[in-house]
């Protein structure tokens, strides 16, 4: 997977449709629904961000967002709820490395919206595109020890823990000890038992990529 490939693919951001969510381009007009979450403690704690001090401050970062999107330099989806259209988060990749077929994803969600499973389908989502449509050969996603919630996810994605590293961070007065989950390839493709259903659809191109069983039994 090369820059151009990438910039190509994010600079026309693809529409991610899962069976209860569509994952599309973070709009100006998500500014209230992101503020509602992004401005609070519980969801930053294990974060590099602070929270948004004021709606004003997340609609200027959403603003600037757009020129992102434009250059093909920004790889994050709005995570929208189908049943009332609301923004609840946000999923997407947050670096690659082109040389070695590689990269990261992170996650975050309003939440309200805990313990639905909304997280671990969207995350599948991005894997499965990440594979079938970027060629990847690695995807990892990583967390501060303490957030459980983010740990779970990446199992239930079938990511699989490579290890922690010790204060590998300094964030807010402190050096935070930090775990990687990856899975490969060949991880995500050698299953026994394979299903023709997709984890998601792409707007306007239904994608031909299976998803292992594993994925089927635990992204709902």
């Amino acid at each position: 997977m090369t820059k151009d490939k990438i910039i190509k693919t994010f600079s026309n951001m693809p529409e991610l449709e899962t069976d209860r969510l569509l994952l599309r381009k973070i709009k100006p007009s998500d500014a209230d629904d992101m503020y509602e979450y992004s401005c609070r403690e519980d969801v930053t704690r294990y974060l590099l961000w602070k929270p948004h001090p004021n709606r004003n401050f997340t609609e200027r970062y959403i603003n600037e967002l757009q020129g992102k999107y434009r250059s093909g330099e920004f790889y994050d989806w709005a995570v929208e709820l189908k049943s009332n259209k609301k923004m609840i988060g946000t999923c997407g990749f947050t670096s690659f490395d082109t040389d070695n077929n590689c990269s990261e994803i992170g996650y975050v969600l309003n939440p309200n919206y805990w313990n639905c499973g909304y997280t671990t389908e969207a995350a599948m989502s991005v894997i499965t595109f990440g594979f079938c449509e970027l060629n990847q050969n690695r995807i990892e996603a990583r967390y501060m020890i303490g957030n459980d919630q983010s740990r779970r996810v990446m199992e239930k994605c079938g990511l699989k823990c490579e290890g922690v590293n010790r204060g590998l961070m300094y964030v807010r007065g402190s050096y935070r000890d930090i775990c990687t989950y990856a899975m490969l390839y060949e991880d995500f493709t050698l299953k026994n038992i394979i299903h023709d259903k997709p984890v998601y659809k792409i707007r306007e191109k239904n994608i031909n990529c299976k998803i292992m069983d594993f994925f089927m039994r635990n992204y709902k």
